[in-house]
């Protein structure tokens, strides 16, 4: 890792935004937070690249998309939940008991945290342009990731609550008040679009050096690009689906051919998740790092999901229940799948009795007995590429394509390829067409690594989406109820702070 030394301006509020504080991560030293205001805060290269290490240290809040923001994903799916309907008055439990008011208070914090990261990459872009660079490349790479960050959490705004303020410079606290209103989602994606069009087009490096892990390289832009256009292929303007579809594959191809393996199943499973190996292994393409030990930049996914009486994820004495996990995805692995049994335990503590979550372990003595684990959050990897580029292939009618991309993650996976599966009357009854082979697939491979809910979204539509999970068993569901689930939880409310500021420009989605 690399250290530098760094202070951070205050900033002036904006919008409906926090303000961006001093900031560090595992490989960044603080040093005199908020000693200067923004407006003399750039003066050279070192402070633009102390900034835009503060946008990277904002990905770690599990308030925003860090390791322990689940409750706004993956508890939204049904991979995951709860099933303590009481703690924190219950506001937790309304992510998977689709009961969700605008005035929940869990939702409000994800709302500000996701903005937090957008201030401060707008910040990084404004600021970039008051200083001088001898190397113009350098400067080019400082705003691409400042783009891609800005444009990974767009991407997870405009997903999980459709139009959305967009807002693309800082503001000062004349203007909150004009640009407090919802773009239109197509708007949205133009702007994310554009950002990472200008990413994969800068001087990024094509992939990750052991130097420079977490950071964005020309892989993760294209991966996340091609995302988005099959995002868009299949949730919006339909007048274009073929057009995104095949800008999907483009993108999605050119990061596959950025891999420095040649099939997945060189690859262990276990091997992706391994902490010790986590610096080397060739599947990871943009994750959060995370450091072992340190109590302050370490992971606490492993110690928070072990369950009371077991050890295998931490050294950590748990107390509690651990990572819930439904039965619903329990029922959904396949015989001898090896993802199941890496993924997922069942703890027989009596006051337990359930299913955790194992994928992610660091029992080493390292970590010590307080959990301080060294699992990097992984936001990007190969097999995910894989299997989308199977979807995108199965979407534009290539369906050998798509099988084999599928097969790569099954062959690694210990099972049968899809030829040979869909001999099989089970499998060929819960999955009778490619897309839902393929829909499956991505559950069991990507499990709790938040990606569930939204390919709910993406493979259907809301009418699709409500039958969906209407034609689940609720014995397979736990206290979540299934019959709660309708229309509106296609997207979140916005919060009800934000709708009030002006209910017309904030106007609140359906339903809620």
């Amino acid at each position: 890792m690399f250290h530098i030394k760094y202070r951070l301006p205050q900033l002036i509020p904006a919008l409906m935004l926090c303000l961006l504080s001093a900031c560090s991560t595992d490989f960044i030293d603080q040093e005199d937070p908020n000693a200067v205001s923004n407006a003399s805060y750039y003066q050279s290269p070192g402070d633009v690249e102390a900034a835009v290490n503060g946008i990277y240290q904002s990905l770690r809040t599990g308030n925003g998309i860090g390791e322990t923001s689940g409750l706004y994903s993956e508890e939204r799916s049904d991979n995951t939940g709860r099933n303590d309907n009481q703690s924190n008055a219950g506001e937790p439990f309304q992510f998977n008991d689709f009961s969700l008011l605008p005035s929940n208070t869990y939702l409000k914090t994800h709302w500000l945290a996701l903005y937090q990261t957008i201030t401060r990459s707008n910040q990084v872009l404004e600021g970039i342009e008051k200083v001088t660079f001898t190397d113009n490349n350098l400067k080019e790479k400082y705003k691409a990731e400042a783009k891609f960050l800005r444009a990974l959490i767009y991407f997870n705004l405009v997903r999980k609550w459709g139009d959305v303020p967009l807002i693309t410079r800082p503001l000062t606290f004349q203007e909150v008040q004009e640009n407090t209103f919802r773009e239109k989602q197509d708007v949205v994606y133009k702007q994310i679009v554009a950002d990472l069009t200008d990413a994969v087009n800068s001087p990024l490096p094509d992939i990750q050096t052991a130097a420079l892990k977490g950071k964005v390289t020309k892989a993760a832009a294209n991966a996340l690009l091609g995302q988005v256009y099959l995002t868009m292929a299949t949730t919006q303007d339909q007048a274009s689906r073929t057009a995104n579809l095949n800008e999907a594959k483009k993108h999605l191809m050119a990061c596959y051919d950025l891999r420095t393996f040649g099939l997945l199943k060189e690859i262990p499973y276990a091997d992706v998740f391994d902490v010790a190996k986590k610096s080397t292994v060739p599947e990871i393409i943009f994750q959060v790092v995370n450091k072992q030990g340190d109590i302050n930049f370490s992971s606490a996914i492993a110690r928070n999901n072990q369950a009371r009486g077991e050890t295998i994820n931490s050294l950590v004495n748990s107390t509690g229940a651990g990572g819930n996990v439904t039965p619903d995805l329990v029922l959904d692995y396949e015989e001898g799948d090896v993802r199941k049994d890496f993924s997922v335990k069942f703890a027989n503590d009596p006051i337990v009795r359930d299913y955790f979550i194992t994928k992610y372990r660091d029992a080493s003595p390292a970590a010590t007995n307080q959990g301080f684990g060294g699992n990097d959050w992984i936001l990007i990897r190969y097999a995910d590429v894989i299997l989308m580029l199977a979807e995108v292939n199965m979407y534009l009618g290539d369906e050998p394509a798509a099988i084999g991309f599928l097969d790569q993650v099954r062959e690694r996976a210990g099972l049968p390829l899809y030829a040979a599966s869909t001999a099989n009357n089970a499998y060929r009854t819960k999955y009778p067409t490619l897309k839902l082979a393929i829909l499956h697939e991505r559950r069991a491979e990507l499990a709790f690594e938040n990606h569930r809910w939204f390919d709910l979204l993406r493979f259907f539509t809301t009418d699709e989406l409500v039958a969906y999970f209407k034609g689940k068993s609720q014995d397979n569901f736990g206290l979540a109820k299934l019959s709660n689930f309708g229309p509106k939880d296609r997207y979140y409310p916005i919060p009800f702070d934000e709708y009030k500021l002006n209910p017309e420009k904030m106007y609140q989605n359906p339903g809620y």
